[in-house]
């Protein structure tokens, strides 16, 4: 039997991230426990791994003989475990410090951006599944066909995991090779504005050494802004170095042409998801992968957790969750269920994550959800343990006020029970946001 390595507790132990990486330090032989205030699917999930989880977040949870605490960027230093462990003399390091050390031990593309990061992680780590190259990779969703949901261990040198730009803890990471898939607004409770969201990604493609190379959107404007060393481009345009074109679509499915390679068949709908095969494909045939393997591996890919995922029906109607939460992903997403459901009506609930973007990207909203022909809104999700000043400030009801053809719903039970009373056969309700408005589409198909 394996020796047990020193314990380690994890403090918001139920966040999609947290729980793979707690995953991973447990596979490794140590003894892991960890917190949430609020047990779920996820935590589930972590118990039947064998991780001890605790509801709520107190001094007595925190094991005297732990090793480590780890903590989510959300849990703030007032924290009772964090208290407790301070007293105990243990060591604290954030979700992102974490990464950063273990990235350190393997040959690590990490991916990168406002929009994209989970599924391109999720289609990239499959591909060099498929293609014998046997990666660790650790990603922000459930991945079918891997065994763990959101960690895949391999037993080789190579780690696909994503890069998150909240609170900069992509610098925290050691890179071999960088995917940068877009950068917008966003997390703006920690940036002041555009400029220093592409300043902190410069820091970020720097940390790349020697051969390292950034795989990079030719057609976003702020990725093109920045000086990449050893630039791969990707995307529709001329002098993309990976070229993606004649880009067709149907009921359930579309596909492009890889210039230089041949076609490649998506069975989830979607421009943006076309974009984020190009990435995927773009790093993986730099890595020396054969074209048939990433052929191979995009047409199988299901797609992922909240990712347009397809729940099941509820009277007749298609239920799909969606984690989407910033303006960019609620326009490509909208598009898509227009694009793969031309005929059927769509039906968009969306909750709004956090106060603080709610406000920032305001009119941004008012724009992307102004094209959704049927809308409800549900109150904003404030982010468990984080202070937002901005609560008292906004509310979706000023969202509503400004969108035609949308409603208010003060919470979840009475957004569900709105669209139990709207929903007809073969109707398309997406269910959206990064909350826990998920529950929603769960409870419809039930």
């Amino acid at each position: 039997m394996r020796h047990a390595l020193p314990p380690i507790h994890f403090i918001g132990i139920g966040g999609i991230g947290m729980s793979a990486l707690a995953k991973l330090m447990k596979s490794r032989g140590h003894a892991v426990t960890g917190s949430d205030l609020v047990l779920s699917d996820i935590t589930k999930d972590l118990e039947q791994f064998g991780i001890q989880v605790f509801e709520d977040h107190l001094a007595q949870n925190v094991p005297t003989d732990a090793d480590l605490v780890v903590y989510s960027g959300a849990v703030p230093e007032s924290n009772p475990e964090r208290v407790q462990a301070k007293k105990l003399g243990i060591k604290q390091v954030t979700y992102g410090q974490m990464l950063g050390e273990v990235s350190k031990e393997y040959l690590t593309i990490a991916v990168s951006g406002t929009n994209g990061k989970s599924t391109t992680t999720a289609m990239l780590g499959k591909i060099l599944e498929a293609a014998g190259f046997d990666p660790t990779v650790l990603v922000g969703t459930y991945v079918p066909g891997f065994a763990h949901g959101n960690l895949r261990l391999g037993q080789s040198r190579f780690f696909v995991v994503e890069g998150c730009e909240y609170q900069a803890n992509m610098l925290n990471m050691e890179p071999a090779m960088i995917v940068l898939t877009n950068i917008e607004e966003d997390h703006l409770d920690y940036y002041r504005d555009l400029d220093h969201i592409r300043q902190t990604f410069q820091k970020f493609v720097d940390k790349l050494t020697g051969e390292g190379k950034c795989v990079v959107n030719a057609r976003d404007p702020q990725s093109q802004k920045l000086t990449i060393q050893n630039p791969v481009t990707y995307g529709f345009q001329t002098k993309a170095d990976y070229k993606g074109w004649k880009r067709i679509t149907a009921v359930g499915k579309q596909a492009f042409e890889l210039a230089k390679h041949g076609k490649i068949i998506l069975q989830i709908p979607g421009e943006f998801n076309v974009e984020n095969a190009l990435a995927a494909a773009a790093a993986a045939l730099e890595l020396g992968v054969k074209f048939k393997d990433c052929q191979k591996a995009l047409k199988e890919f299901p797609g992922a957790w909240r990712r347009f995922e397809r729940v099941g029906e509820f009277m007749g109607a298609t239920i799909i969750s969606d984690y989407g939460h910033h303006p960019t992903a609620i326009e490509g997403t909208l598009k898509a269920a227009k694009e793969f459901f031309p005929k059927r009506r769509i039906i968009l609930c969306f909750q709004p994550h956090q106060h603080s973007r709610t406000k920032e990207l305001f009119d941004d909203f008012v724009k992307v959800l102004s094209k959704a022909e049927n809308l409800i809104i549900p109150e904003i999700y404030g982010v468990s343990g984080r202070t937002e000043p901005e609560a008292a400030e906004i509310s979706s009801l000023d969202l509503v006020k400004k969108i035609p053809r949308s409603e208010y719903a003060p919470d979840l039970p009475t957004a569900e029970q709105m669209l139990r009373d709207k929903i007809q056969k073969d109707d398309v309700v997406i269910i959206m946001g990064a909350g826990d408005v998920d529950q929603i589409a769960r409870n419809l198909v039930k």
